[in-house]
């Protein structure tokens, strides 16, 4: 909220877009262009490192594809040493997994009142969870005599893998959000990945949540090695079915390297959010939505309006909470790189401009959400009203916060327990059912030019 020094903050140089004016629709593709990296740039320490590596100047896709053709290769030994070379830590074979004893250590240490609050989330989740799960189907078809007997039955993975975060920050809630619907459907065998650093592998905070879940496979291993690592397997660590978890720009094309050889829950890019709001809304709780996104760094903030006012006021309010928040820099940078405010002539058109975007998080922040929430269809997750800020999805609600960005909510959908789930369809027929449809599939062999499949029918009802 405003304070008696907010005539000295530092305005925010973020974007308005008026969807009325000329070139409005150059500065909305451009923005839209914004939001779908192709993942090509490389930051000039990034572009230093990789001749050092490689004694080239190599694309991220390019660094990538090598990365994982040598631990496909190479094995543990290639883990190793790009462990060492990319994350400067000296790992082997029996320090590259965390022990049981660090695990067990880092629970009994954790304070109480951090463990009661992830039982909590593990609870919400496994609540949401099982109750979206699904569940076998069976079909009778009774044709006199005979008789068809169709079902689709649905048995977990056997084994899959986690990617955490742990440049920044450490992420505890990814792995909640992403163990604990593997757990619900069932999966036995769950390894995580995190990079050897004090927020990731190193961190005590995530290794208690490990224990907490039961999670004994815990590997210190980040980037696209631990990708590779978990797709093809290596040494102590065999291949998973699955590789889910979010991560840098090299985890992401990794992720979709491998994809294939393995399953891949998404190919995540930086957060995002938009915001629809109305007249109704309080400028400083919207101006929260947009840096809570923006301090990810990079990542998203939008916020599309057809009340003309609320623009100026959210932008008063970004610039007084950048002022006093610990990251406010950072979601500065992305604020003014990646985000923008938006006027529209209405909400049916605020409405249309967010389902073309189809972003990760949106925001329903207006008098009656309801009657938005039926226009627009393309989102990760959606959250109404006032008093849903989106931390809510992130820490504690149960849906899961692996969502689709990038523009892929047009597609794709939010990780969720059934995605962890092999579905196969059982087919069963006697004599007398194969004899009642035996006519169709002659046709349709008939038609196609499959005399084999015809053949596989008659034989059998000779």
């Amino acid at each position: 909220m405003s304070s008696e020094s907010d005539s000295y903050v530092n305005p925010v140089e973020i974007p308005v877009i008026n969807l009325s004016d000329a070139g409005a629709d150059a500065l909305f593709d451009e923005l839209r262009a914004k939001l779908s990296p192709q993942g090509n740039v490389v930051s000039p320490s990034g572009r230093q490192l990789t001749i050092d590596l490689f004694g080239e100047p190599l694309s991220p896709q390019q660094v990538v594809e090598r990365i994982c053709e040598d631990v496909k290769n190479n094995g543990l030994d290639a883990v190793l040493k790009y462990t060492a070379k990319l994350d400067r830590k000296e790992l082997d074979p029996q320090t590259i997994r965390v022990s049981q004893e660090e695990l067990e250590q880092a629970h009994s240490l954790a304070d109480e009142q951090y463990l009661q609050t992830i039982r909590r989330v593990r609870k919400n989740v496994a609540e949401f969870q099982q109750a979206i799960l699904s569940s076998d189907v069976q079909i009778v078809r009774d044709f006199g005599p005979g008789r068809v007997e169709l079902r689709q039955r649905y048995l977990p993975m056997k084994r899959v893998g986690i990617c955490i975060p742990g440049g920044a920050a450490a992420y505890p809630s990814t792995l909640l959000m992403t163990a604990v619907p593997a757990q619900t459907a069932g999966v036995p065998e769950i390894a995580v990945v995190a990079p050897p650093t004090k927020f990731g592998s190193y961190s005590s905070d995530l290794l208690a949540v490990c224990h907490e879940l039961g999670i004994t496979e815990v590997y210190r291993m980040g980037g696209a090695q631990g990708v590779a690592a978990m797709a093809y397997g290596v040494e102590g660590l065999p291949q998973v079915d699955k590789i889910v978890g979010p991560g840098n720009l090299f985890v992401a094309l990794a992720k979709r390297h491998v994809f294939g050889q393995v399953d891949i829950d998404s190919i995540a890019g930086p957060s995002e959010i938009i915001v629809l709001a109305d007249e109704s809304a309080n400028p400083a709780y919207v101006a929260s939505d947009l840096i809570s996104q923006a301090e990810h760094s990079p990542g998203s903030a939008i916020l599309i309006t057809w009340h003309k006012p609320l623009i100026e006021a959210v932008k008063k309010e970004l610039a007084i909470q950048l002022s006093h928040l610990s990251r406010g820099d950072l979601a500065r940078e992305s604020l003014e790189a990646y985000s923008a405010l938006i006027l529209a002539d209405s909400a049916e058109q605020a409405a249309t401009v967010a389902d073309q975007l189809a972003t990760e998080h949106l925001h329903i922040s207006t008098a009656n959400p309801e009657q938005l929430l039926d226009k627009v269809q393309n989102a990760g997750a959606i959250f109404m009203g006032h008093y849903t800020p989106v931390a809510t999805g992130d820490y504690i609600a149960g849906p899961s916060h692996v969502l689709p960005t990038g523009g892929t909510a047009r597609f794709a959908n939010g990780l969720c327990a059934n995605d962890f789930l092999k579905r196969s369809s059982i087919i069963s027929y006697d004599q007398d059912a194969l004899q009642a449809d035996a006519d169709g599939i002659r046709l349709l062999a008939d038609k196609e030019g499959l005399t084999a499949h015809r053949n596989s029918v008659d034989i059998r009802l000779k």
